[in-house]
């Protein structure tokens, strides 16, 4: 079985097993969570009704993402900016969907 949750602003597909990393979740590695908010549910190509359809996750880590780099310069000015950011994240593992 799968489903299409929301979370932090995104949408992911998840079955039971797999492993996600989304947008900084509270709790610490093993915490176990419930993701609420499920847009859609199936089974072999059939939707399911979400009304009765949990998703159980554990964290696995709070992680930060890959760096991202911005540069801003103005063409014969003399002006260079050069500023970075890493995004706080949580990677989880989803333990059943049903």
């Amino acid at each position: 079985m799968f489903a299409v949750v929301r979370t932090g602003g995104k949408q992911y597909r998840v079955a039971a097993g797999d492993k996600i990393a989304v947008e900084k979740l509270a709790g610490e590695a093993g915490d176990k969570i419930t993701l609420g908010d499920i847009l859609l549910a199936g089974k072999d190509g059939e939707v399911a009704d979400i009304a009765n359809v949990t998703v159980a996750a554990e964290i696995i880590a709070q992680a930060k993402s890959e760096k991202v780099v911005v540069f801003k310069k103005r063409r014969r000015h003399n002006y260079r900016r050069k500023a970075s950011h890493r995004q706080q994240m949580t990677l989880l593992r989803i333990v059943s969907v049903g």
